[in-house]
């Protein structure tokens, strides 16, 4: 990836919906403060416990959330892509970060250091407010997502899960059946079953590694359940 200039930097905050409303001054004041950090495949951007230091704003690539199980079990908590946040609870809260994060791809990320971040923010109360408003619909869907664990079907489980990686990813998935049991709350023979099914109804195809979406429609509607009478 070509080295982010200072314009790059004011670019990519002003297409934040956070920092939309930004004037130019302010921005570029924000882009003095930012600094382009950049991460290979597989590397580490956060772990469970640090201490926050970083605000992030994806520019390039995919990143994944995660947390570990006592028995050491990954439990994939979320993906972000351009343009998101990642981290930020953590450096309001001034907390450890509650979980880990990791490149899925080359990623790169225009970071703003806490103390910086902090002070822009009282001197542009609006923007916080607008941050605000982001974790409130995050917190949202993290308790929808708690609510269909507990309530849905597996399939219907399995079928939101598929969605939700596919709308970040692509129709490409590499995630083994193991991994989406994980991030669906099943047993590994449950999800091999469930999918069997779906390839059967060529809603979906797999190969070593890999699941591929063929049918979203038929996927989104199973994932909002049987019709309501």
């Amino acid at each position: 990836m070509a080295k982010l200039q200072p314009a790059d930097k004011t670019q990519i905050l002003k297409s934040s919906s956070i920092f939309s409303s930004l004037n130019d001054d302010e921005l570029s004041e924000l882009a003095n403060l930012a600094t382009e950090r950049n991460f290979t495949v597989n590397e580490f951007i956060f772990w469970d416990g640090d201490g926050p230091e970083w605000f992030n704003i994806i520019d390039q690539g995919q990143v994944k959330v995660f947390k570990h199980s006592s028995q050491g079990k990954e439990f994939i908590i979320a993906f972000f892509g351009t343009g998101e946040m990642l981290g930020e609870v953590a450096i309001f809260e001034d907390k450890p970060y509650p979980a880990s994060a990791q490149a899925v791809t080359e990623t790169r990320i225009v970071g703003i250091k806490r103390i910086d971040l902090l002070s822009f923010l009282a001197r542009h109360p609006q923007v916080a407010l607008k941050i605000i408003n982001v974790l409130g619909g995050r917190l949202r869907d993290a308790h929808r997502r708690l609510s269909d664990l507990a309530g849905e079907r597996v399939e219907q489980r399995l079928a939101g899960i598929l969605l939700m990686l596919s709308a970040k990813l692509g129709l490409t998935l590499p995630f083994t059946r193991q991994e989406i049991a994980d991030m669906a709350g099943t047993t590994i023979e449950t999800a091999i079953r469930v999918m069997s099914q779906l390839r059967q109804r060529k809603i979906i195809r797999s190969v070593r590694g890999k699941v591929i979406i063929l049918d979203a429609e038929k996927l989104r509607l199973l994932s909002e359940g049987p019709p309501q009478v």
